[in-house]
């Protein structure tokens, strides 16, 4: 393989065996790996080797070889040769000898160059070869080989010496060039030629060698014939391949332009409309799938090919060929070897609303994983979480707190737990609000956006407040307002307005028992109790694991100094950045902070509502509004809904709500909190329709019509608007309305309108303009009006009492099929369905039930 020309084909007929071609031909075998395998073996992937059968160097100046494509256990090649013959020939001896076709020459009138050579794949004693131009003899000559074997014996039983003197059955292209040949499948005896570097012409030999059809193009190289559909075929020409339909020859239906040279192109044998191509010096191979391949382009649809391309570990290849049957398979020769190659085939991933993922596997089998797969666990789907908090009620539960311990996420906790908070706040009127049950702080300070104004709130009153748990005398400065304390009271901190000291200790003793020690001894500082602070870090450092440093920090907070350049100040600066607790590190920033909260405010372990709490505090005026400014909007940007506390329920909250949804895709929680909690006005707002939209359309996706029922009944109360009418039930005969509610619109005028206000409209059994009777049900047979009689008997007083409140249960509902219009009360209908496939009225066949219902197959998981 060190010549320069090489070429390498795989057999049509045995599986695993190929030849390689150049100045010599070699036969080779594909076996598999094994750890005994052989040296001699060349390893051509990682799972395969080729063991070389045989060596043909016989012949000389080869210019093409194509297989002989009958399946037989020897290998027999025609070899065009640079004189214009084709020779038959074989691996050594062969059963070919004793027919005589081994060593057989077809050799042309007069000398030139054979460009190429075909085996007809149908009529397997058919060759045709297609030689250079010469000014008084055909280039396309047809050949039969066992015609040729007759007129040979013919010759020699005449003659004393044998001649191979045979003529070819059929000639065509006098005076032409041939460089490419392909034979059609489906018509047997019908080639296609690209000849003089200027036409493409389709010759078919039952009519005298006739050509029937031909085009003008210089894409003349590597014709071939789509093995799948004999209408395309291709071509190329430098840099474009070029694909055409016989049955609109005038014109490509498709170009493709290339970056180089075109080496060589070919169709897939074992995938429709798929072909490569290699380019010259690239050591990529390019794939392409015809798309919509029309006649001629004349569909609507314009033909494309989606473009793919491979790199496979080896040297630049010269040539490749296909494997006839196993898919996606080829190999490629180079300059420095072989290489056997599958192309892995593009995955089409289909995600179901079920959450099944499903795929492809090698156009045989199909296969799936589902949500309760390990694997697909680890995709952390938010559609399972939605679909079980659905199941659950989540986010319909009447007390907003209890939708957080559904939610199976602490910060969605916290945000239900807080909607709780303020909503329990406005009612109890202690922040007076009237429609928005949900204010933010940034709301009650009035500094949201919607207040038109950087700093609206009423001037705060500065405090200097002592140290008083410790007997000392210095102070910290505080800042007071009505607004501030509405916005402590949303952040969950209590004070007493008299001695501004938290007095709400239950606060701090649920810390206590959650386990949060540092965070409630951080809070006992910031409200400048000192001793409180260390009595909880005291009562911590006997319960939790890391008591050593709780009592470390209890006694480091013992020996507090006012003094600024004291050296408990000095030690505390350099130590606080080990402490790994970021309320204890918040506390020891405090208690060395000068005229600058920084270090406190920038904690981002601290909660939001702490930090915010802090602030309220500590912070001026214009300081606390640039703060709470830069902290809505660095909570927005990321999506953290603990911001929820400073935009509340408004037009900023919608789009911090928008954010969260787009990192997490809990469409869910942005809906159910936004009925939950915004105002009509807001619900109104485009962003929030399309989360209830969507949200809606996931449910009915679902089909969890009884939850998506649910929402839409808690997005009504929270509207308070009455829906309209969704259902109309028109009489048979005079086509009237008979609803309920069309009567009640016409109760007034028509001349049943007494009907209404007695109970016996809910058992009317006829329409109530015509008087004909309403349909019956189909399994007992009553007419619709009546009840189903499936429930218990009770007294007369009690069912007018239940008329007042429900006109009738489900049960006793009229439900049909919106196909076959067939039906009947609901839970007759359901009985029947249980036992039964079919529509229980008599030669009806409609399956109505499994029309409406989700159809589970069983299928294995692969």
């Amino acid at each position: 393989m060190s010549s320069i020309k090489l070429d390498v084909q795989w057999s049509p007929v045995h599986a695993n065996k190929f030849i390689t071609w150049g100045t010599e031909i070699c036969l080779y075998e594909v076996i598999q790996v094994k750890d005994n395998s052989r040296q001699l073996y060349t390893k051509i992937s990682d799972t395969t080797v080729a063991h070389l059968l045989a060596t043909n160097t016989n012949h000389h100046y080869v210019k093409c070889v194509d297989i002989y494509p009958q399946l037989e256990p020897d290998i027999l090649l025609a070899v065009g040769q640079a004189n214009g013959k084709i020779i038959l020939t074989t691996f050594g001896s062969t059963i070919f000898d004793s027919q005589g076709l081994s060593g057989k020459e077809l050799v042309p009138k007069h000398a030139r160059q054979c460009n190429a050579v075909a085996w007809n794949p149908v009529d397997t004693n058919l060759i045709v070869s297609g030689l250079d131009k010469h000014s008084k003899d055909h280039s396309i000559l047809l050949w039969d080989i066992n015609k040729s074997l007759q007129t040979s014996e013919r010759i020699h039983h005449h003659n004393a010496v044998q001649t191979d003197s045979v003529r070819p059955m059929a000639e065509a292209c006098v005076s032409e060039t041939v460089h490419s040949i392909s034979w059609f499948k489906h018509e047997q005896k019908c080639i296609v030629v690209g000849t003089n570097n200027k036409q493409l012409k389709i010759i078919d030999f039952r009519d005298s060698a006739k050509i029937v059809n031909t085009t003008a193009t210089k894409a003349i190289y590597n014709v071939s014939v789509d093995p799948h559909n004999n209408y395309h075929l291709l071509s190329s020409v430098d840099n474009q391949i070029i694909i055409w339909d016989t049955r609109c020859f005038e014109k490509p239906v498709l170009t493709l332009s290339q970056n180089r040279q075109i080496v060589k192109v070919l169709w897939c044998p074992t995938r429709h409309n798929l072909l490569g191509a290699l380019q010259k010096d690239s050591a990529t191979l390019h794939l392409y799938d015809i798309q919509h391949c029309g006649i001629g382009g004349g569909e609507d649809t314009e033909p494309g090919a989606l473009e793919r391309t491979v790199a496979p570990s080896w040297h630049t290849p010269i040539s490749f060929s296909w494997h006839p049957t196993h898919v996606n398979r080829l190999l490629a020769i180079s300059q420095q070897g072989l290489t056997d190659y599958t192309v892995c085939e593009r995955i089409t991933v289909n995600w179901s609303t079920r959450s099944h993922l499903a795929w492809n596997h090698a156009s045989k089998s199909f296969k799936y994983i589902w949500c309760n797969d390990n694997i697909y666990k680890a995709l952390n789907d938010i559609s399972i979480l939605t679909k079980t908090r659905a199941v659950s009620e989540y986010g319909l539960l009447p007390e907003l707190a209890q939708n957080g311990e559904l939610a199976e996420n602490d910060t969605l906790k916290n945000l239900w737990q807080w909607l709780y908070l303020s909503r329990y706040l406005v009612e109890d009127g202690t922040i007076p609000c009237t429609d928005n049950k949900h204010p933010g702080v940034r709301t009650v300070l009035k500094l949201d956006d919607q207040q038109g104004s950087s700093n609206g709130f009423l001037k705060s009153e500065l405090i200097h407040r002592p140290w008083s748990d410790i007997g000392s005398n210095h102070t910290a400065k505080i800042y007071r307002s009505a607004d501030r304390d509405k916005g402590l009271l949303l952040c969950g901190w209590r004070f007493d307005k008299d001695t501004n000291s938290l007095y709400d200790n239950l606060f701090l003793e649920r810390l206590e028992r959650e386990g949060a020690y540092p965070r409630a001894a951080a809070i006992a500082v910031f409200n400048l109790c000192l001793r409180q602070a260390i009595e909880i870090l005291n009562r911590g450092a006997t319960k939790m694991l890391m008591s050593t440093n709780l009592n470390i920090v209890a006694m480091a907070l013992s020996g507090f100094s006012e003094d600024r350049n004291s050296m408990w100040r000095e030690s505390c600066l350099k130590c606080r950045s080990q402490l790994t607790d970021p309320y204890l590190r918040a506390t020891f920033a405090f208690l060395t902070a000068d005229d600058s909260y920084e270090n406190v405010l920038n904690e981002s372990g601290m909660a939001v509502e702490d930090r915010v709490a802090f602030a309220l505090m500590f912070l001026s005026d214009n300081k606390l509004s640039e703060y709470l400014k830069k902290l809505t909007q660095k909570l927005t940007d990321e999506g953290n809904l603990a911001g929820f506390l400073l935009t509340g329920a408004s037009l900023e909250g919608i789009q911090l709500l928008n954010r969260y949804l787009e990192i997490t895709g809990d469409v869910q929680s942005c809906s159910l909190i936004a009925i939950r909690a915004f105002t009509p006005t807001l619900l109104q707002e485009n962003q929030v329709q399309v989360w209830i939209t969507s949200y809606r359309n996931l449910l009915n996706a679902w089909k969890m019509w009884t939850q998506r029922a649910h929402f839409d009944i808690a997005m009504r109360s929270a509207t308070n608007e009455k829906p309209p009418q969704q259902i109309y039930v028109s009489c048979n005969f005079c086509g009237k309305s008979i609803s309920a509610f069309m009567q009640g619109l016409s109760r007034a005028r028509g001349p049943f309108g007494r009907l209404g206000s007695t109970p016996n409209k809910l058992k009317m059994s006829s329409c109530p303009n015509c008087r004909k009777p309403l349909p019956r049900c189909a399994i007992c047979l009553m007419h619709m009006g009546t009840v189903s009689g499936l429930q218990m008997t009770t007294s007369n007083i009690n069912r007018n009492e239940e008329c007042d409140n429900k006109l009738t249960e489900f049960s006793n509902w009229f439900t049909w099929c919106q196909t076959c219009r067939h039906g009947g009360h609901a839970d007759h209908i359901t009985h029947w369905f249980r036992q039964h496939s079919e529509c229980p009225v008599t030669s009806c066949t409609c399956r109505c039930f499994s029309l409406d219902a989700s159809c589970k197959i069983a299928v294995g998981i692969t």
